[in-house]
């Protein structure tokens, strides 16, 4: 099973630097997440200013640049598990959660070609 791992952020509150200790307990984190198989990718997601929206309705495209006034909710971060259970995702998330000091983290299972594979 894959989920996709994602945090809420928000412009209006800028987070404050990470210290050299969250660095180095977040990097053995990282790297035991990624020996093990779990973590496949993650990444940071840049600020809503830098967005871009493309939608398509009607047969036209309308392409549109941040910042966007309505959004509530902004993805912050995001991580890509492989895991064999909902339970263990959302053990790595608790733990991350942790590590971090708090937040919030949202878990959605991510479906590809092998989740339709005959036997797969």
């Amino acid at each position: 099973m894959k989920f996709l791992a994602y945090t809420i952020g928000d412009d209006s509150t800028p987070l404050p630097s990470p210290t050299p200790e969250l660095f180095a307990e977040m990097g053995k984190f990282m790297a035991e997440a990624f020996a093990s198989g779990v973590l496949l990718a993650t990444g940071g997601v840049a600020p809503q200013e830098q967005g871009i929206t493309v939608s398509y309705w009607d047969g036209k495209f309308s392409v549109v640049d941040g910042p966007y006034t309505e959004a509530k909710e902004l993805v912050g971060g995001w991580a890509l598990m492989k895991v064999d259970s909902r339970e263990e995702a959302v053990d790595w998330a608790k733990r991350f959660l942790q590590i971090n000091g708090g937040g919030e983290s949202r878990l959605r299972q991510v479906f590809g070609p092998e989740d339709f594979e005959p036997g797969g």
